[in-house]
């Protein structure tokens, strides 16, 4: 007979600082499941937590058996010896294990798990608490238990406290609805809750600042939070800082990586350099063949390996392991985190994750990889509007290699100028034309003096100055400048357009779009449209006016852009067509986002954009007009210069807001006329083009008519306002007439 330690069949006592979580303690007691499965890592406080409620319960009814697994339980005779002894008290009538040298798996399966069902069956129900399951590695004492737990009578419940992602047989349990989970993300500690736990540790409230700080580095694991947020024994706050830090080193040490095989061990800290891990990316700075084989089962047995929010079936070292490895990285392979790192970028770089390549260089100590990372992919990310991310790479580099880099200078420029601050970029483009490198070449083949001067051309073009001198020799000649010389034409069809001179600004402007489009820049694009669709529409051609804002704003959504700056022209062009239209709502709140994304640059936007923005709000009621936050605009006298006063016979021509006229039934075609009616009816477009024997684009077509002509431009909203105006006259024949009638 083996004896069980009487302190094993016990919950451990409280801590000295308890937080009670009563929201966990909800949790277990509203699982109905025969099998609940507590899984978290080390230090999560699942022990602690259990033991609460199992006294809660034991208050309650008394029904709670608790066994404490440790390593010498791992064996079948020892595992059920505990188990038994365990159980003995709620049912005396438990049959006796048999001596330690007379086990087998054939005596279990066929004598003592029948009997041992059977006397749990009878009697009142119970609860079964094993704490530490992770200990049990011997196959026929997991088996034994996998066997009772599939075969668990009525009335008795099992929780595993676990640090390993459970096995067989929990998996085909959760699948027949018989085990639930309570996981590693539940059991992490809130912030209020960290905030209790360090109150009670500390003898008061810890500081906000304090507080969040710990609660980022712990993210809410309760033993780093434990050791981290102890009172302080020494003097001074790095002394403080140093000693939680070799505790929590400490802590994992002997919890976690001593458990670990040596190769289990030191892929861990290889892959520390890493800020997230898939197996392609881990075999890269191990070179192990089975990365994946080994990332998979530390991820299921360490469980401080955290699922990646970013890329499926990918993981990320928890924040408090990630440090401790580095610093075994550093201790044990002086140098070696360089070449990790060299390894990483490397990996980065051809699948083209230009932010994790650049950092990796960077820490690699390799400035010249960086600086060729960023000079590779900053065209491509500018001409999708990713400006954010080339922002960030320039702030990765070190400051004083960007400053001595004609090409990163250049870069930057560039970057100012997508972020709408011409005054930034200039100044780099000064610093720039100093550098030794400025006869160079950046980007897809051109010279640091050909991209300069076309990054100037685009300064005064943000600045709203008629002039813009780029002689042609600027832009001209390889192939490979064709993203330049869209650049280039739109800051030269730009000016001409606020010189009045629209025809010749809309050719400018269509070789812009050409070239855009064989550059994929987006950016351009954009704007080029839209500025195209001003010409049209100050040159007085409103239906070629909307057809190229169309064209801007789909571009502009494709590519997320409908917030920036260059998708202001299309905005304002839209605006003052749907004021044209008289329909003052829309052309209210499409000027609005026009107006927000002028604003939103450093500089408030180009002046005559503001001063166009400004004209158009003036042809909005009172009202609407207060919902509009127009930008500032110039000193008096300096936007009639630029624009040639366009602008102001805009103003002449546009009459002063009175209240509309309602429409009438004769602004209506007699198509226009039998889409409204069938609109007030349930029949989709589709259904609506078949029952009139008409193209659904036709329908779509005479839709849109119908919304502007009404002044609105939703379905219910052109049904309301049809009826408030008299024009709605149903009458016998289609379905849709009839359906008319109901409504």
């Amino acid at each position: 007979m083996h004896t069980i330690a009487a302190y094993k069949l016990h919950p451990p006592t409280r801590p000295r600082q308890f937080v009670p979580r009563p929201r966990l303690l909800r949790r277990l007691d509203a699982a109905t499941e025969p099998v609940l499965v507590v899984s978290a890592p080390p230090g999560a406080g699942k022990s602690v937590l259990l033991a609460d409620w199992a006294r809660a319960l034991q208050a309650r009814d008394g029904r709670v058996a608790w066994l404490e697994l440790d390593a010498y339980d791992n064996t079948p005779a020892r595992l059920w010896a505990g188990i038994l002894s365990a159980l003995r008290p709620l049912r005396p009538g438990l049959p006796t294990p048999p001596p330690a040298g007379a086990w087998t798996l054939e005596a279990w399966v066929e004598d003592l798990l029948p009997r041992l069902l059977g006397a749990l069956g009878e009697g009142a129900p119970l609860t079964l608490v094993l704490d530490g399951v992770d200990r049990l590695t011997d196959q026929a004492a997991l088996r034994c238990l996998g066997d009772f737990l599939t075969a668990l009578p009525d009335g008795v419940r099992a929780v595993l406290a676990t640090r390993h992602l459970p096995g067989a047989p929990v998996p085909a349990l959760r699948a027949r609805g018989l085990a639930a989970d309570l996981g590693a993300d539940e059991l992490r500690f809130t912030l209020a809750e960290a905030a209790a736990l360090l109150a009670s540790r500390r003898g008061g409230p810890p500081g906000e600042r304090a507080l969040r700080e710990l609660y980022h580095l712990t993210e809410g694991w309760a033993a780093g939070l434990c050791v981290l947020g102890r009172p302080p024994t020494t003097s001074g706050a790095g002394a403080r800082s140093g000693d939680g830090a070799r505790a929590v080193a400490d802590y994992l040490g002997t919890e976690v990586l001593d458990r670990l095989t040596t190769e289990q061990r030191a892929f861990l800290v290889r892959t520390s350099v890493l800020d997230e891990l898939s197996p392609e990316s881990c075999h890269a700075v191990t070179g192990s063949d089975h990365a994946g084989v080994l990332l998979r089962e530390l991820a299921r047995t360490v469980q401080l390996l955290l699922p990646s929010a970013t890329a499926p079936g990918a993981y990320r070292h928890h924040r408090a392991l990630r440090s401790v490895l580095a610093g075994l990285l550093a201790a044990e392979q002086p140098g070696g985190a360089a070449a990790l790192h060299h390894a990483a970028a490397r990996w980065c770089r051809e699948r083209q994750r230009t932010t994790s390549a650049v950092r990796h260089f960077v820490q690699a100590g390799d400035s010249p990889g960086a600086v060729a990372t960023v000079l590779d992919a900053w065209e491509e990310a500018l001409a999708g509007g990713r400006t954010a991310d080339v922002a960030r790479w320039l702030g990765m580099l070190p400051a004083r290699e960007v400053r001595s880099d004609a090409r990163l200078c250049v870069v930057a420029a560039m970057t100012s100028l997508c972020e709408g601050d011409p005054e930034a970029a200039e100044r780099w483009l000064d610093v720039a034309r100093a550098r030794p490198s400025w006869q160079g070449t950046v980007g897809e083949g051109g010279t640091v003096a050909q991209a300069a001067a076309v990054a100037r051309a685009l300064v005064r073009c943000l600045r709203g100055e008629g002039q813009v001198p780029l002689a042609g020799g600027d832009v001209e000649g390889a192939s490979s400048l064709t993203g330049w010389r869209a650049l280039a034409c739109v800051a030269q069809g730009t000016a001409l357009l606020w010189q009045g001179r629209t025809e010749e600004a809309d050719v400018r402007l269509a070789e812009a779009v050409r070239d855009a489009y064989g550059a994929r820049h987006t950016l351009v694009l954009v704007r080029a449209l839209g500025s195209r669709a001003l010409c049209a529409y100050l040159a007085g051609r409103p239906a070629r006016a909307r057809t190229l804002v169309d064209q801007a704003l789909d571009a502009a959504r494709a590519e997320g852009l409908t917030g920036h700056f260059t998708a202001a022209p299309a905005q304002l062009c839209r605006a003052g067509l749907l004021l044209d239209d008289l329909a003052r709502t829309e052309a209210a709140e499409v000027l609005a986002g026009a107006t927000r994304a002028l604003t939103a640059t450093v500089h408030g936007g180009e002046p005559p954009l503001r001063a166009l923005a400004g004209v158009i709000a003036s042809g909005l009621p009172g009202g609407l007009r207060g919902t509009v936050p127009l930008p500032a605009q110039e000193e008096e006298g300096s936007v009639p210069q630029v624009l040639g006063g366009l602008i102001e016979r805009l103003r002449a021509a546009r009459p002063t807001p009175a209240t509309p006229l309602p429409p009438r039934a004769q602004d209506l075609s007699p198509g226009e006329r039998r889409i409204l009616r069938a609109l007030c009816g349930p029949l989709t477009l589709r259904e609506i083009a078949a029952e009139l024997h008409v193209s659904r684009n036709t329908v779509k077509t005479q839709v849109s008519a119908v919304f502007r002509k009404l002044g609105t431009h939703s379905r219910s909203g052109a049904v309301a306002r049809a009826r408030e105006c008299g024009m709605l006259r149903p009458g016998p024949g289609t379905a849709y007439e009839a359906s008319c009638r109901r409504a």
